[in-house]
């Protein structure tokens, strides 16, 4: 088994790590630098034809490609400490706080870093700087949403720290890099990021 990786900011690589340190799990790994662009080599190709990172390869040759399924993954062997939710009920409350994660502020915040960054401009081609900009505003409102929803709660599922939290630290992170820092305004969302910070594996 081999996970291929890559070094902060990238959050999909991260949101794996967090995972397997909640999880206290250790897996072979490989750093690829996206800087120099390793994950679009022919070597890693052959890996993931995507050229997207993190990929993990198991014993028999086969990959898993994409953050999520790669944790789903995990989940399956070591069910414990649940990190998609327990029973059919709190499963759902994560699978909802994931995919609202993912929609509501993953997807608007992708477009601003690809098509406003500098960093991207090597790979996008063309760039919409234009576009990029509309995006901003959405990410701000919805991080208006979490705080919201995370007002008088601990963790997004309204029970237990999960992979919808994990996903969301390292949104939230990324967000910080790309310049959209959460407003000071946003006291529920800004104390639940200084929680899910003070964990532990949010250092891996």
């Amino acid at each position: 088994m081999l996970f291929y990786e890559a070094a902060n900011p990238a959050p999909n690589p991260r949101r794996v790590r967090i995972y397997l340190a909640e999880k206290g799990l250790s897996v072979p790994s490989t750093t690829l630098s996206i800087r120099d662009m390793e994950h679009k080599g022919a070597a890693f190709l052959k890996v993931n034809p995507l050229g997207q990172i993190p990929a993990l390869e198991l014993d028999d040759g086969s990959v898993i490609t994409e953050s999520i399924a790669i944790c789903r993954y995990f989940e399956c062997l070591h069910p414990e400490p649940a990190l998609f939710g327990q029973g059919a009920r709190g499963a759902a409350a994560v699978e909802q706080a994931l995919r609202r994660v993912e929609l509501r502020i993953g997807s608007p915040l992708t477009q601003v870093w690809l098509h406003t960054h500098p960093f991207t401009a090597r790979v996008v081609k063309p760039q919409f700087p234009d576009y990029g900009e509309t995006q901003r505003p959405r990410v701000l409102e919805a991080m208006r949403e979490f705080d919201t929803a995370l007002t008088g709660r601990e963790w997004l599922d309204g029970a237990d720290y999960s992979i919808a939290d994990i996903v969301l630290l390292t949104t939230i992170d990324f967000a910080g890099f790309v310049g959209i820092a959460v407003p000071e305004e946003l006291g529920a969302l800004r104390d639940w990021h200084a929680r899910a910070s003070a964990r532990p594996s949010a250092s891996a």
